[in-house]
């Protein structure tokens, strides 16, 4: 195999902002992204929801552009602008053809430092967000991983819902929303990250032309480790044809040093159409369409939770078969065959998952919050490799105690029991 040599480059600019950079020149296409280091956790409970409303607001206009006009500029260089809010940043993007960026920066970043928070769309924008919780509300799927995570990190704004709750977003008015705004967007918190056809230098450039007059500053925000609380919880809801189940187990933090091991024992267990999870309860005994697992790593804490869509007469079946497959990992050493499988199609995905402008872009900016230098396809690649089937062994002990299994499941329960005694392994 080729090695791979990756073309990063990295700068500080005086204000404290960084700028980080990958040349992809085989493309045509350029990726920026501007990277806030905080995200819904940062926010209190009083507030929960408020970094996703700035997400929404900093598109309906700047001082110099409205939302049409914003609009139009994008799709008449072809480019592809979009956000998003997570539990510990707020992502402003775009993706154009190499030619248009530097019209692309001027764009993203006045978006960005100048928004004008007009109180009529504020109002507006509170009726859109209010209709999006109840979308996400009638979606059993996202509704059974809220509640498991509200549950499980209990009495912490990282178990809070990133959209917020009807009573925070109701309360959102203007004077917050800038206090808000003003707090968080200090160049001490932010990263600016490019990938694609451009250079480091010529990119370094554009980024202090519109953000090296801002005030340097950082906000100091770091909320504590949450405590985790392992409930046995269901909750009733008649209408939903089907029981969503989440079995969930504390992982380790997104930068932790056996990370490696947690990512091919997520991989085997339910990450893929081979995984025991869905060989055995799917395609074996028929139980479920629906099955996997998968790994939510933050800064300082972590969960790894099995996710199934079944009838209320296999719910405690399902439950079951999942801790067995919890029991047979911690006794059982994996087999060669399996561990080269696992390490492969992990291999796979990670290779495929960084092939565009965009992907490198997210993965530049992931790695500079979360690791003090960057990881090398190759190098990751080696550290996959290296997992052992007693790495696997040692990471499921840690991992699957049957003190520390939390589960939530969802749906219409007449009848349905579940105690710890039914989840020993």
């Amino acid at each position: 195999m080729v090695k791979e040599t990756r073309n990063i480059h990295r700068h500080v600019l005086p204000n404290g902002l960084t700028v980080i950079t990958e040349q992809m020149s085989h493309l045509r296409s350029v990726s920026i992204g501007i990277w806030l280091k905080t995200g819904s956790r940062d926010e209190g409970a009083e507030w929960n929801g408020i970094s996703h409303f700035i997400e929404h607001m900093v598109f309906k206009g700047s001082e110099t552009r409205s939302a049409e006009a914003i609009a139009r500029q994008v799709d008449s260089i072809g480019g592809n602008m979009d956000a998003f809010t997570g539990k510990e940043c707020i992502c402003f993007n775009i993706k154009v053809l190499d030619e248009h960026l530097p019209i692309a920066m001027d764009m993203l970043s006045d978006l960005v430092l100048h928004p004008v928070f007009n109180v009529d769309d504020i109002s507006r924008e509170r009726g859109v967000i209010l209709e999006e919780i109840k979308m996400d509300q009638d979606n059993p799927d996202y509704l059974v991983h809220e509640i498991f995570t509200q549950s499980f990190w209990k009495d912490h704004a990282l178990g809070l819902p990133i959209l917020g709750t009807r009573e925070t977003v109701k309360k959102f008015e203007r004077p917050v929303v800038s206090r808000f705004y003003g707090h968080h967007f200090a160049p001490g918190n932010l990263i600016i990250s490019a990938a694609g056809n451009l250079t480091h230098e010529n990119f370094v450039e554009l980024a202090a032309k519109h953000f090296d007059r801002v005030k340097p500053g950082k906000n100091g925000l770091s909320s504590p480790p949450p405590k985790t609380s392992y409930r046995i919880n269901l909750r009733n809801k008649k209408s939903l044809e089907q029981v969503q189940i989440c079995i969930g187990v504390p992982s380790h933090p997104v930068a932790h040093e056996r990370r490696y091991a947690s990512y091919v024992l997520n991989t085997l267990l339910g990450g893929g159409m081979s995984s025991r999870l869905f060989q055995n309860i799917r395609e074996r005994q028929g139980l479920a369409y629906s099955i996997y697992s998968d790994l939510n790593p933050y800064r300082d804490t972590g969960s790894m939770c099995v996710y199934a869509g079944t009838s209320r007469e296999s719910a405690i079946k399902v439950v079951e078969n999942v801790i067995a497959e919890f029991r047979s990992l911690k006794s059982t050493p994996v087999p060669e065959e399996e561990l080269r499988r696992s390490k492969d199609q992990l291999k796979g995905s990670l290779m495929l998952s960084l092939e565009s402008s965009m992907a490198r872009m997210s993965n530049l900016a992931r790695q500079e919050m979360y690791y003090d230098r960057f990881y090398g396809l190759d190098e990751l690649i080696e550290r996959i490799e290296a997992v052992t089937s007693d790495d696997l062994r040692q990471t499921a002990e840690e991992f699957f105690r049957t003190e520390q299994i939390a589960v939530t499941i969802l749906g219409n329960l007449t009848g349905l029991k579940l105690r710890r005694g039914q989840l020993v392994c």
